[in-house]
């Protein structure tokens, strides 16, 4: 099957209230317009640098998401075009992702990462990490960053029960912060919408506990 065939035969398994992410790492800018001509939109990259050079040679329609883990140093590099920053897992990330897009007058959207897996690889704030941050003086000045959701990525096994349950987890942090629970003076949290969990995988699984964004490349480019 082509890009275009498996791109529209996972959209067509998609609810209408889950965003599809191309998951487009590694793969060649032909690739990533055979996916654009066929509709997509949005593409999600994890090394900043590739990320910027598809930028600069594909249409500006497109909505860029960063995916992977983001090193400091780097955020200045996508500070210009990036729509939506998925792995934030510290304060101290947060806060140079805000003074880049102060640099260049935007308002960056970012996913906060919780760790819900058994693996110690996974990066993510825990329960207590979030709320801290959250609360945080630092964050309540923060004028440049909108936060939108949480991201999370489940341990990597066949056992379905352990992935529900992560998923599970992770879902009922996000209506804790949708609801606002204990956390009252926090503005931002109206911003609050989205759930990016489940990938090539386990985004069925991912969709039925909740999530309302997913991350799908091989499903769709092929294996890499």
């Amino acid at each position: 099957m082509s890009i275009q065939q498996n791109l529209l035969h996972i959209k067509s398994t998609l609810p209408e209230h889950v965003t599809l992410v191309a998951v487009s790492k590694t793969k060649p800018v032909p690739d990533l317009m055979e996916a654009y001509n066929a509709g997509q939109r949005i593409f999600g990259e994890n090394k900043i640098q590739e990320m910027v050079d598809k930028w600069e040679q594909m249409p500006k329609d497109i909505e860029w998401h960063m995916i992977g883990h983001v090193q400091t140093n780097k955020v200045k590099f996508m500070a210009p075009f990036v729509s939506l920053i998925h792995g934030v897992d510290s304060l101290k990330l947060l806060e140079e992702i805000n003074k880049q897009a102060k640099k260049n007058n935007r308002i960056i959207d970012c996913l906060l990462q919780i760790h819900i897996a058994e693996e110690e690889t996974k990066f993510g704030l825990d329960q207590e990490e979030l709320t801290a941050l959250l609360t945080s003086p630092t964050f309540q000045e923060m004028k440049n960053i909108r936060i939108v959701g949480l991201m999370g990525m489940a341990t990597f096994t066949d056992n379905q029960n352990q992935i529900k349950k992560e998923f599970l987890h992770l879902k009922s942090i996000f209506d804790g912060l949708s609801s606002k629970d204990g956390l009252q003076s926090v503005s931002t949290l109206a911003n609050i919408k989205s759930l990016s969990m489940g990938m090539s995988g386990d985004y069925q699984l991912a969709i039925s506990c909740g999530s309302t964004m997913v991350r799908i490349g091989s499903s769709i480019f092929g294996g890499r």
